[in-house]
């Protein structure tokens, strides 16, 4: 287990507080006068000590926390507090003037001073913030502040994807990167930054390298082309990060890479790739540049650092009889479950305490698999060679599943609804490195592009140009993606027709739409010029997934709207939805929220959406380079956003359109 030490380091605050609106004013509230106070639970490096540091910035407080090495010392944890000796009634007395008091890691309390703690809560002239871990035994004293209602809860669940988005915007990563590392960590932000720490060493990190079939392989002599180097803009964005940009190297990302599969293995989705065991890993397993991007790019193994490690030790660790040789065959199964019938009844005891572990997986229909996605990768690295070449020949055909995929997306499509599905096989092949196949990136970027996630729908389109330069499909979606509204599409194609309704002409799709759709009557709303009805389709289009086109529809009815407060109640929507859409540029959000901004604020944020940097619009605007950052912080505050690159989508005038 991993300790922090109470001193100053532990409140230093290397990334920005990002998301947790709801969360952070429940803590603040609860620490004003005339609140008990609040615990916040929730699982070990889900932020609930930064949360709970920036609700009390500023406070006159006083700060406890609980350690392992301190458990059976009472009252350790109150030692720079207290004289060396004293009675629990004295404690209570000494500590009464306190007015806010924060207990860190109280799981870790020793008896003693959780008993301090809850007289503290009885006597109710302390206000109590309270931390404590979930799935470790706490003291009886802890757990009953809030189970015997002393204090109120606040359950602190994982950060969602456009927060974590947000957090990591500063490191120039591209969305698909974001994507395996938000779905890696499941909100531990300790893992995650150990993890993008690890991914940026200047030297390769020693420990296991990830082989084995599980491991897809480059066809020998097949390499990166670009510098790799990183851009000072680049080397910037990570130092803000909180990690440093990556060591120049030859990797770099483009459709016209060498990255392949093993000779023999074609590009069809019915055939079955699965490369030989022990032939190392594509990529580095550190961030590699994405040509002509500006960004980078986790492609291929886990760097198993010790913080990786440590963290991967329930399943890296097991000894019961089997249940090691269980979780072996699952990890190089990957991507697909290992149906329960091809285990041997002798398997059931074993599998049955991985599953009450919490390290498997079984769905309804039998199929097993793991339960968290860095436990195959660390298996496999760890496997041994020989283990993994018996293991890796057993390797199932994977083009099936893929194909499986596609038609299930096409057919979402088609019924206009793009609420996510699992996509495990498509995703688990892109982190692997592996080109897919052009129809299939084709259809994920479409998908991608109609749920608002235009750069994420630019990423995947790129993944299909990187075996087949020339795809149109692939072609068509990027330039979509990045700004071409334009694009030519067929005369089938309904969201083509739509487009003139997201302009704010719905007269051209009078007709055109499918009859009694969302989109038929958001375009039958829009007409009628009605407030109430343009909120009430953009609710159903937010429900099917559309979020960029419920955003839109929102900002429609703000500006329909004659009650005032209708009108903001639509803005706010609009602008929580536009929030998710990774900066996408449409008409209708032109100027959304920029009304919300004092003269000042709005003046110095088009400066900084058009690129100019803090010191360049205080020369402009004669202010200083201080001034200037408060007036970004306290927009960027109104606006939801951690830093510039998702202003341009404020502007009046979009300089492009995305979508």
């Amino acid at each position: 287990m991993r300790t922090y030490r109470q001193d100053a380091k532990t409140l230093e605050l290397p990334w920005p507080f990002t998301g947790r609106s709801e969360e952070l004013e429940r803590v603040r509230a609860a620490s004003a006068g005339g609140r008990p106070g609040i615990v916040v639970t929730g699982p070990a490096g889900h932020g609930k000590t930064r949360l709970i540091t920036e609700a009390v910035r500023g406070l006159d407080h006083v700060r406890v926390t609980g350690t392992p090495e301190a458990r059976d010392l009472p009252l350790a944890a109150f030692a720079h507090l207290l004289p060396d000796t004293v009675s629990l009634h004295r404690a209570v007395r000494a500590l009464s003037g306190v007015r806010v008091l924060v207990v860190d890691d109280a799981q870790l309390l020793d008896e003693t001073s959780a008993a301090l703690v809850h007289q503290l809560a009885l006597h109710g002239r302390t206000r109590l913030i309270v931390a404590a871990a979930d799935g470790a035994p706490a003291p009886g004293a802890v757990s009953r502040l809030w189970t015997g209602e002393l204090l109120p809860r606040l359950p602190l669940g994982p950060l969602p994807p456009e927060d974590t988005a947000r957090l990591l915007a500063g490191a120039a990563l591209e969305p698909l990167t974001v994507r395996r590392l938000h779905q890696a960590c499941r909100g531990d932000l300790r893992l995650l930054r150990d993890l993008l720490t690890a991914l940026t060493e200047p030297t390769p990190v020693p420990g296991p390298a990830l082989t084995g079939a599980g491991a897809p392989s480059r066809v020998p002599g097949a390499v990166f082309t670009g510098s790799g180097e990183p851009t000072s803009a680049s080397r910037e964005a990570f130092a803000g990060a909180g990690v440093s940009a990556p060591a120049p190297g030859p990797a770099a990302l483009g459709p016209s890479d060498g990255l392949t599969l093993l000779p023999g293995a074609g590009l069809d989705p019915s055939a079955s790739p699965a490369p030989l065991p022990g032939t190392g890993p594509v990529g580095t397993g550190r961030l590699e540049s994405v040509a002509g991007t500006g960004e980078w790019a986790w492609r291929g193994p886990l760097p198993v650092t010790p913080a990786v490690r440590e963290r991967l030790a329930p399943a890296l660790e097991r000894s019961g009889p089997g249940e090691r040789d269980i979780l072996d065959r699952l990890a190089f199964a990957e991507p697909l479950p290992l149906p329960l019938d091809e285990l041997d009844e002798r398997d059931l005891e074993a599998l049955e305490r991985l599953e009450a572990d919490g390290l498997i997986d079984i769905g309804e229909q039998g199929a097993v698999t793991l339960a968290h996605p860095l436990h195959g990768t660390a298996l496999r690295a760890t496997a041994g060679r020989l283990r993994a070449r018996r293991l890796g020949r057993a390797a199932p055909a994977y083009g099936p599943a893929l194909d499986a995929e596609r038609r299930t997306l096409v057919r979402q499509v088609e019924r206009l609804d793009v609420r996510p599905v699992p996509t495990p096989v498509g995703e688990w092949l892109v982190a692997h490195g592996i080109p897919l196949p052009a129809r299939y990136a084709e259809v994920r970027a479409r998908f991608a592009r109609l749920r608002g996630e235009v750069r994420e729908a630019a990423a995947w389109a790129r993944e299909g140009l990187r075996p087949a330069p020339r795809d149109g499909g692939c072609r068509g979606e990027l330039r979509l993606a990045e700004g071409c509204p334009d694009e030519p599409a067929g005369p089938d194609d309904v969201h083509a027709r739509y487009t003139a309704v997201r302009r704010g002409e719905p007269g051209r799709a009078a007709g055109r739409l499918p009859a009694g759709s969302v989109l038929a009557r958001h375009a039958d709303a829009l007409a009628r010029a009605d407030g109430p009805a343009l909120d009430r389709a953009a609710e159903a289009l937010a429900e099917r997934g559309f979020t960029l086109y419920a955003a839109e529809a929102y900002a429609q009815a703000a500006r329909t709207h004659r009650d005032p407060s209708a009108a903001r109640r639509s803005r706010t929507r609009a602008v929580a939805l536009a929030r998710r859409c990774q900066g996408a540029s449409t008409p209708a959000l032109a100027g959304l929220v920029l009304g919300e901004l004092t003269a000042r604020q709005r003046q110095i944020v088009t400066l900084a959406a058009a690129g100019l940097s803090n010191r360049e619009i205080a020369e402009k605007l004669t202010l200083s380079v201080r001034t200037v950052g408060n007036h970004l912080y306290s927009a960027y505050t109104r606006l939801g956003t951690a830093d510039r690159t998702a202003l341009p989508w404020l502007l009046d005038t979009p300089d492009r359109e995305t979508a």
